[in-house]
């Protein structure tokens, strides 16, 4: 398990909690800034959760000023000290630019649908380097996001107390796509038969015969948190991972999510199809 496992929910819950505090005390974000001595904009940050490590001092100051009680305080500075723990994607900021490997980390399910491409958890290093040299960046940077990718599939085998539920719909045309080696791209199918066997993951297919389908516009990966934590998505284009955060927006994703992976074949019947395919290549 990471050392950082709960760390970015950590995070995003005391930055909830720090918004309620503020509000049950009457003050606005410019008072407590002037209060404080703390330069405007800086409580906005801290309750967007635009902020990389919360300082104690100034959570003990935030503490003191709305009147906390014995037990709030406790909880919050909890969550400030779990929020405080260095994660390995930290050493990643030309790779990663918002909190998504921090999210997937600590989900306790995820569900990724991406029409064109084999979702990153699933990836073999072969596939993640032929579509790596298919952007402008240098090779130095193709290879930390490799490195960065083979990380983040670690949670799938995590122990089965900390181990996400995964579940990924794929379809056809990512499949059909011809890159690499014959050889490569057998091995990518043999590692999603090897995966599918995992008991926390469940991998469904989407096939041109069955027609269009609900979703096709774009990849969606959605995360659930433990303890009542409001579930959150992101939608990837070209350029960025967007974050979805406002609950009617992610219910929406949800339903999208839901409705292919009704239509989709059942994972015995994908996980034949991806042997049968396999082994078109040997």
């Amino acid at each position: 398990m990471s050392d950082a496992y709960g760390a970015t929910i950590a995070k995003r819950r005391l930055s909830r909690r720090l918004t309620e505090l503020r509000l049950a005390s009457g003050f606005t974000a410019n008072q407590v800034c002037d209060r404080l001595n703390w330069g405007r904009g800086k409580v906005g940050r801290y309750e967007a959760n635009a902020w990389v490590r919360p300082e104690m001092s100034d959570i003990r100051d935030l503490l003191r000023l709305y009147g906390a009680d014995e037990e709030t305080s406790s909880e919050i500075e909890e969550l400030a000290q779990r929020a405080r723990v260095r994660a390995w994607w930290r050493d990643y900021s030309d790779v990663f630019d918002n909190e998504y490997p921090g999210y997937e980390n600590d989900a306790v399910r995820i569900r990724a649908y991406a029409p064109l491409m084999i979702p990153g958890l699933l990836q073999t290093p072969a596939y993640m380097e032929a579509h790596m040299r298919l952007t402008t960046r240098p090779s130095t940077w193709r290879n930390r996001v490799v490195g960065a990718r083979l990380r983040r599939q670690e949670i799938l085998t995590r122990k089965p107390s900390t181990a996400p539920e995964y579940v990924a719909i794929l379809t056809e045309a990512a499949l059909q796509y011809r890159w690499g080696t014959a050889a490569e791209r057998r091995d990518q199918l043999e590692h999603l038969v090897e995966m599918s066997r995992l008991p926390n993951v469940e991998i469904r297919l989407l096939r041109f015969v069955d027609g269009p389908h609900p979703g096709m516009c774009g990849p969606i990966n959605i995360f659930d948190f433990p303890d009542g934590e409001p579930p959150m998505a992101y939608i990837e284009t070209d350029f960025a991972l967007q974050e979805v955060a406002k609950e009617d927006e992610v219910k929406a994703l949800v339903e999208i999510f839901e409705r292919a992976r009704a239509v989709a074949l059942e994972p015995p019947a994908t996980t034949a199809y991806l042997k049968q395919e396999a082994e078109k290549l040997e």
